[in-house]
């Protein structure tokens, strides 16, 4: 697992799960995360502070997530679910109660169920980071087929696609994007030839920030908040397009306070909470009417960035046969 399940009490107490005492199921909810502990602990302490009630955060990756949701459908202990795909928050959509957020029309038809079951809290962009120290920015790639390029052979870290949602979707929306079937194949292994395969993610941001690496193939708020604390980092957003891979929240049908449920779907979304996790964390908002040149970071907008489809339900899947693929690839190119 990704991570170790824990505990973030956003008050003084610690609680069991099981309780289902009705008088204080008013004061606090149970939240299921696949987010980070900080993200968690700042929306879970800031959540409490505006309305109130206790946030409880167990941590885990999304599958795990997910298959508890699934063992508890008949005596639900969690109230949300965070930090979820798209693919398996639609996928899963039957365990999960529709809302219609205060906050639905600030974000688009394409990051909401059509029932609202869930929807979109931010988006995560496949980018290449680049340390501007060891590769100087007039030298750096500017499109994914330039990290094809044997120069680069070694100095691109990439997380191994078995330990990584994201950078399985890098693989796979390359091979579409360069044509699918043998001929996406083909190029997708000359890219994965010049990769460093990595066990984390972390890791790849981290040899990218400290210079071990010069280039990384990773997600877009690594980059801004290894540069917002000094690093000599710069997000290059492939002219050849890139993807918007979606992370929602959901309400747990039947948990222990559906009240509180709501107050946090409406909190989590809401505008100038947004800017603070933003200016936290980096993470780039699904909702679209914020002004995120002049914000922290100074993303460019969406509309601004070449977005590319990709087909997540598809490739999630059939993953299991494309991961033997991949690992084929990894295998022969090593």
């Amino acid at each position: 697992m990704k991570r170790l399940v824990t505990n973030i009490a956003a008050a003084a107490v610690a609680v069991t799960l099981g309780w289902t005492g009705s008088a204080e199921a008013q004061q606090r909810i149970v939240i299921y995360s696949s987010n980070d502990a900080t993200l968690n602990k700042l929306v879970a302490t800031e959540f409490t502070k505006a309305t109130g009630i206790a946030a409880d955060v167990i941590s885990a990756g999304s599958g795990v997530v997910i298959k508890r949701v699934e063992t508890e459908k008949d005596r639900p202990q969690g109230d949300i679910v965070w930090g979820i795909s798209r693919a398996l928050l639609q996928t899963n959509a039957q365990y999960f109660d529709s809302y219609a957020s205060q906050h639905k029309d600030a974000i688009p038809a394409e990051y909401r169920d059509p029932q609202d079951r869930w929807i979109g809290t931010n988006l995560h962009l496949l980018v290449v980071l680049q340390n501007t120290k060891s590769v100087p920015v007039e030298q750096g790639p500017r499109s994914w087929e330039d990290l094809t390029d044997k120069k680069w052979k070694g100095n691109v870290a990439f997380t191994d696609p078995a330990n990584s949602g994201s950078a399985y979707s890098n693989i796979t929306f390359l091979v579409d994007t360069w044509g699918g079937g043998s001929a996406g194949w083909d190029k997708v292994s000359k890219l994965i030839g010049n990769a460093k395969m990595l066990n984390r993610s972390s890791l790849v941001f981290q040899g990218v920030g400290n210079g071990e690496y010069g280039l990384g193939i990773s997600l877009e708020y690594a980059g801004y908040l290894w540069a917002n604390n000094g690093a000599p980092v710069q997000v290059v957003y492939p002219s050849d397009g890139t993807i918007a891979q979606m992370e929602g929240v959901a309400i747990i049908k039947n948990g222990p306070n559906t009240s509180g449920a709501r107050q946090f779907v409406d909190y989590v979304n809401r505008k100038d909470v947004r800017e603070m996790i933003l200016k936290e964390t980096f993470r780039r908002p699904a909702r679209q009417d914020l002004d995120l040149p002049n914000l922290p970071g100074k993303m460019p907008k969406l509309s601004d960035i070449k977005l590319l489809k990709y087909d997540e339900e598809a490739w999630t899947q059939k993953r299991s046969e494309t991961m033997d693929r991949i690992k084929d690839v990894i295998q022969a190119t090593r």
